[in-house]
């Protein structure tokens, strides 16, 4: 059985029983970085073997994993925060467990874009998820195509693009577009920022640029 174990985005009051139990009874846990998911699994017990499995080495890493499986082995798969396959790495071994005729299985809990989808105050009863944009090749083919979309837009972004990528909303969805910013989601210093594209640039170019960042866009009506 391969497991997809959801990790909290900041709160470690997020973690559920399962995944606690799931991650105890683990053979062999995956980890985007040893190094954060170390402190994390010190906190709740969990003393196993824990092999790194991120974007570097994921296609030379299945083979192995895919071994354990075979092994009888129960693996599971941590990323450094929220649920494993978004926005990370995981897919290609679900794609692979599941070729191989192994069990996958993804608990529910913690991701970021959900919380920041809801208390947006944007429609939500259909939306569409972009992640991380491309930095440069095909950025602005896919913004063109997005400015056509109805539907509520979710991104994520890294402090040092905020700026920059609320600019280029506002060229290619106008200054008016209604949106939301969270950043620093369940943690100490939570921060949801809504307003136009122009007031949210406004806001963040005098306030802090720390932390992980959502941006949920109003669709075009």
């Amino acid at each position: 059985m391969l497991y997809l174990v959801p990790t909290p985005i900041g709160n470690l009051e997020d973690m559920t029983f399962r995944a606690i139990r799931v991650l105890k009874e683990s053979d062999v846990i995956l980890a985007e970085d040893t190094r954060t998911s170390a402190p994390l699994l010190k906190h709740f017990g969990i003393d196993k073997k824990v092999f790194a499995h991120h974007q570097h080495n994921e296609h030379k890493a299945v083979t192995e994993i895919i071994k354990f499986l075979g092994e009888g082995k129960q693996v599971a798969l941590i990323s450094d925060a929220g649920t494993p396959a978004i926005s990370d790495p995981g897919f290609l071994l679900v794609r692979e467990a599941i070729k191989a005729g192994y069990e996958v299985q993804c608990l529910p809990g913690a991701t970021a874009f959900v919380p920041a989808l809801v208390n947006s105050g944007l429609p939500n009863d259909r939306f569409c998820f972009e992640g991380f944009l491309p930095v440069k090749k095909g950025r602005q083919t896919r913004m063109k195509l997005l400015a056509e979309e109805k539907r509520t837009m979710i991104f994520y972004e890294s402090p040092h693009r905020v700026l920059k990528t609320l600019e280029e909303f506002i060229t290619y969805f106008g200054e008016d577009r209604q949106a939301s910013i969270s950043r620093e989601l369940s943690k100490l210093f939570e921060e949801n920022v809504r307003g136009t594209l122009v007031e949210l640039k406004q806001h963040f170019e005098s306030n802090t640029l720390k932390g992980e960042f959502v941006f949920c866009v109003a669709g075009l009506e």
